[in-house]
């Protein structure tokens, strides 16, 4: 007999959704990649951080932040270094006139001699502590100066970097997890290790102050002071240790639930996530996901809590001792009373300065490691840019004869097996080359060789006698156009989506490009023309048509007016009357110009000049249609498939002027 649930309808829903996501439970958590990333391997060297693994590499921290504030703002850097230092120098002045105050208030005489003969040092401690407080105020201000400085430098260096590597980069899990530790922890901590290693200049200065000043009144005092922070500080690095861990551990699962809450709250999946009653499906993934990381954040915070406990009590003891040592010199005379009272306030300065020092030790350690998964993901980004052409390096030809592919082979990051094994091709100047064959064959792969967005593991590709492994891919992507199966669709207005940031030619050049590719069309449909925002997340911007999307998309490689232009599947997203256009204005704008054609629907390839058929990634026929027709191979065959569809074999109309 079942439980009925009583109660609001939403909380009965709640109930029966928890249930489901509860038995989903045990299918998600099975994956390595969330209770055990290979790359945490590396967790015990990266986070040990025992006391003499902090203070070894405390100085490199620190200075690594003073030149990263150099580099943001010499001046700014100048003056919050100084200014802290002076505002030291100020606090032990001031403690040691607190010294002449006590011991004329404690002197024997009248109580108005006493205040009288105290005056002076009154005075002294007075300006002290203005001037530390205007010193410590101007050095805050310059501090908070620099941190945008900071945030500006490191961001555009990321962004530097992701926009160069090498595009075979971004299809390695290894850098893309590096890369979200970096772009999300590691960037935040640039400025706030800044930040935390003024603060231990702060620290250390007061504790130098008071420790100075105690070790003027009596020798004594100084290592009683200086035993207070041992406690703390192993309780702050502990913590730092257990944090920094854990958030190895979920660097993975974080990226994963920001994958699925894209796919929850993103316009771009809304209408297949109702289509196929994905959300329940959704929903529990990312409850296990939110689950596990709950489970492992109030594990830390229990560890966490513990070891602080631990390092409050400790303490407490010291200070208890250090307070019973001063008891102890007052009542034998070591000290005099007026001693005794100023090395109280040097001592609860002290402690003050050390706690500071101790709470900036941890954070600038914790946040240190933070930012050299920022600083270790750019060093490896720069070993993943292609070499840059310098003077005197080989550069392509403004146009060239022919383009030849020999003997590529290449094998994206981890894959196990090859995308290309021994790929040779030819294209030369003003041809119609088409790559064709079925799904995974290598033809997207290889056209990304040709446009430089890949470097082969083998083989070389050369633009007549010019070897493209010598030539910087940027002076190489100059020369080519590409029309792509995937492509983006820019928050930008109409206008930007055609010239991407590259302005020739003004308004004659973007038009020519729009009515060649069918766009001036689509953008006579909008509100303000050219000029319009194509996306509705912003006020005033519209939304375009996957069609009408890809038109603009042809615009783009049309507007290059390069000498070879690379079509990928250029016709995916139209009708059958849109996609016979378009390959007629290829077809156009092809003329005296080089095209490679990548496309499923051999009918549109079929005046190619050449056609070479992949699979498998190897090339396994080329010849023109009649001859591949002729040889009764692979093309034969889906030709053959796509054409039986019409029940005859159908009329080809694209790059045939004389088709009706």
């Amino acid at each position: 007999m079942g439980v009925r649930l009583r109660g609001p309808a939403w909380l009965r829903r709640l109930a029966r959704s928890t249930r489901r996501r509860d038995r989903a439970r045990t299918v998600v958590l099975q994956l390595p990649e969330i209770t055990a990333p290979t790359w945490t391997a590396r967790a015990g060297e990266l986070a040990e951080t025992r006391m003499r693994v902090v203070a070894r590499r405390l100085p490199a921290l620190i200075s690594q932040a003073v030149r990263l504030a150099w580099r943001a703002s010499r001046p700014d850097t100048v003056v919050t270094i100084g200014l802290n230092l002076a505002a030291g120098v100020f606090t032990a002045f001031g403690l040691l006139a607190t010294t002449g105050v006590l011991t004329a208030l404690f002197a024997a005489g009248p109580t108005p001699d006493r205040v009288r003969a105290a005056l002076p040092s009154l005075v002294l401690v007075g300006v002290a502590t203005a001037l530390r407080a205007a010193f410590q105020a101007g050095a805050g201000w310059a501090q908070a100066r620099l941190e945008p400085q900071i945030d500006r430098i490191v961001e555009t260096r990321m962004y530097e970097l992701t926009t160069a590597v090498e595009l075979a980069a971004l299809d390695d899990s290894n850098f893309l997890d590096d890369l979200k530790r970096a772009e999300g922890r590691g960037l935040a901590a640039a400025p706030t290790v800044v930040r935390n290693a003024v603060d231990v200049l702060t620290g250390l200065v007061g504790l130098v102050a008071a420790a100075g000043t105690l070790g003027v009144l009596h020798p004594l005092l100084l290592p009683l002071l200086l035993l207070t922070a041992l406690p703390e500080g192993w309780a702050s690095v502990r913590a730092a240790r257990m944090r920094y861990i854990t958030m190895l551990t979920l660097v993975s699962s974080h990226r994963r639930k920001y994958i699925l809450s894209d796919l929850m709250a993103d316009r771009r999946h809304a209408a297949e996530v109702r289509s196929f009653t994905m959300r329940g499906f959704l929903l529990g993934e990312y409850d296990v996901l939110a689950t596990y990381q709950r489970d492992v954040e109030l594990d830390l915070a229990r560890r966490q809590a513990v070891a602080r406990v631990a390092g409050d009590v400790l303490q407490g003891i010291a200070t208890a001792g250090v307070y019973g040592a001063l008891g102890v010199m007052l009542w034998t005379g070591a000290v005099p009373l007026a001693v005794a009272g100023t090395a109280v306030l040097a001592i609860r300065t002290g402690q003050s300065s050390l706690a500071n020092l101790v709470y900036a030790v941890n954070r600038c350690y914790e946040e240190g490691l933070y930012f050299g998964d920022y600083l270790g993901f750019c060093a490896d980004a720069e070993r993943r840019i292609p070499a840059l052409a310098g003077k005197g390096a080989a550069q392509p030809p403004d146009d060239f004869e022919r383009i030849v592919v020999d003997d590529v082979r290449f094998t994206y990051p981890k894959a196990e097996s090859t995308s290309l094994n021994g790929v040779s091709i030819e294209v030369r100047r003003g041809e119609i080359v088409a790559l064709v064959g079925e799904n995974g064959s290598g033809k997207t792969t290889l056209a990304k060789i040709l446009a430089g967005l890949y470097e082969p593991d083998a083989g070389e590709v050369r633009w007549d006698d010019v070897s493209l492994r010598g030539v910087a891919p940027e002076a190489l992507r100059e020369r080519i156009a590409v029309i792509a199966q995937e492509y983006t669709h820019w928050p930008m207005t109409a206008r930007q989506n055609i010239t991407m940031g590259l302005e020739r030619g003004g308004d004659s050049a973007v038009l020519k490009a729009a009515v060649a590719s069918g766009a001036d069309e689509v953008v006579d449909e909008l509100p303000r023309g050219y000029e319009t925002l194509l996306d509705r997340r912003f006020e005033g911007g519209e939304e375009l048509s996957g069609g009408q999307w890809q038109r603009l998309a042809v615009a783009r490689g049309f507007y290059r007016d390069a000498p070879l232009l690379i079509c990928d599947e250029p016709t995916a997203a139209l009708d059958a009357r849109a996609e016979h256009a378009l390959f007629e204005r290829i077809r156009a704008h092809a003329d005296g110009r080089t095209v490679l054609l990548i496309t499923h629907r051999l009918a549109s390839v079929r005046h190619a000049d050449r056609i070479y058929v992949l699979d498998h990634g190897r090339v396994i026929e080329h010849g023109d249609h009649d001859q591949l027709m002729a040889l009764g191979g692979l093309y034969a065959e889906l030709y053959g498939l796509q054409a039986s569809a019409y029940g005859q074999e159908p009329v080809a109309r694209a790059f045939d002027g004389d088709a009706s």
